[in-house]
């Protein structure tokens, strides 16, 4: 159940009319009453018009003495400083007063979170500790390869409709691309941890990602451009994984084109690497330059997964020839058509909107048995006992030294 708190009447009746049933009263020393009579209520949505340091003590109250219970805060005016203190006192949402749809989806998260967690402090119930859960990045060192198209996709269908939980995370943080190839409109994107730091845990990071279709869930790139992206540093990306790693059956990871500290904290926690190319020579160089470069800094080579997309492209170029040149053996084959960029444009993942489409079975094929299939290794970071910083130092002069050769 569902209480309202605020002390306009207009205001209470709006929100209402967004969450359906729930319980309405006037004020904080009311809602007290309230709560002592019920101890079993969801989620306590607190509106515009109660003061805010009232509201956040009550949250860093309930969040110590009845952590199933949530508190959901809408605000006249969203900031960061807002949000930080928020996510610091325990509040699962804050929601704009405008937007009843998202005050709908959080308040409904909030229940199946107070769901969960009730479920978990009754004796005899909880659940057998469960595998974590693996870490997938998509790669290419060269734009254009199709690789935020592969990172929603295989993140749609290991999501199967809702049978799995897949987050979807985007690390193109100057120019992430899977907000925009959803059609998803965020309230929050990745930018928002930053405050938190390493004090983030994931009932903060939940109020932070935005739900695309059944298991499928994202945390996107920030959507602002102005140095973002420096704004969020590589520790942090790799905490923010860890977290849902522990939360999530699948993570999958869209990245940018270039051996950035986030890509390399993404690499160094990821189950499988799938390595995209196209039939083109400077696809493929960088392809094989890639893999020159993870062979140099210790990437076990069981990670990874070379996708080759617009494989039937008649080019002049032969499949056998180029895993020669390689060295290693193209996992799947993804064709070319011209409905990929038109699912695209809809904002449907291609493997929702056609499940039988040639690209959406190989899709599908890739991801249930290279990437669900049974594995040899878990996690298992081969160069994790490095920093991201010497890591990523040691790439730079590996790099330059190539360059004057």
């Amino acid at each position: 159940m569902t209480t309202i708190c605020d002390h306009d009447p207009g205001i209470v009746a709006a929100l209402q009319s967004a969450i359906g049933e729930a319980t309405l009263v006037g004020g904080l020393d009311q809602l007290r009453h309230h709560l002592d009579a019920r101890p079993d209520e969801d989620t306590v949505v607190v509106g515009p018009t109660v003061d805010l340091t009232e509201a956040i003590r009550l949250s860093d109250t309930m969040r110590v003495v009845r952590p199933t219970l949530g508190v959901v805060l809408v605000r006249h005016r969203i900031d960061t400083g807002l949000l930080a203190e928020a996510i610091r006192a325990g509040v699962r949402e804050v929601v704009d007063e405008r937007d009843l749809a998202g005050l709908h989806t959080a308040v409904l998260r909030s229940g199946d979170l107070s769901a969960a967690l009730r479920q978990q402090q009754t004796p005899g119930s909880a659940r057998p500790v469960q595998p974590r859960g693996r870490i997938v990045t998509v790669f290419s060192a060269k734009g254009g390869c199709g690789k935020t198209t592969l990172a929603t996709n295989m993140a749609a269908a290991l999501a199967d409709r809702g049978r799995r939980e897949v987050c979807l995370v985007d690390l193109d943080l100057a120019f992430g691309d899977v907000a925009i190839s959803l059609q998803l409109f965020p309230a929050h994107t990745i930018a928002d941890a930053v405050p938190l730091g390493e004090q983030l845990d994931y009932t903060a990071l939940q109020g932070l990602l935005t739900p695309h279709s059944p298991g499928l869930t994202t945390l996107v790139a920030p959507v602002e451009p102005g140095g973002r992206e420096e704004a969020v540093p590589a520790g942090l990306v790799a905490h923010i994984l860890g977290i849902l790693r522990a939360h999530f059956d699948y993570v999958v990871v869209d990245t940018p084109p270039a051996f950035d500290d986030h890509v390399l904290a993404a690499f160094d926690l990821s189950d499988v690497v799938a390595l995209l190319a196209t039939l083109d020579i400077p696809a493929l160089k960088n392809l094989k330059l890639t893999l020159e470069t993870m062979e140099l800094l210790n990437f076990p080579r069981e990670r990874r997964r070379i996708v080759l997309n617009r494989a039937d492209s008649k080019v002049g170029l032969a499949i056998g020839e180029v895993e020669k040149s390689l060295g290693t053996p193209i996992s799947v084959q993804i064709p070319s058509s011209r409905d990929v960029p038109a699912a695209i444009n809809r904002g449907v993942p291609i493997v929702l909107d056609d499940p039988r489409h040639p690209v959406s079975m190989a899709i599908r094929t890739f991801s249930e048995r290279q990437i669900a299939g049974p594995m040899s290794m878990h996690g298992l970071g081969g160069v994790r006992s490095a920093s991201v910083r010497s890591r990523a130092d040691r790439l730079g002069g590996l790099l330059r030294r190539r360059s004057h050769t």
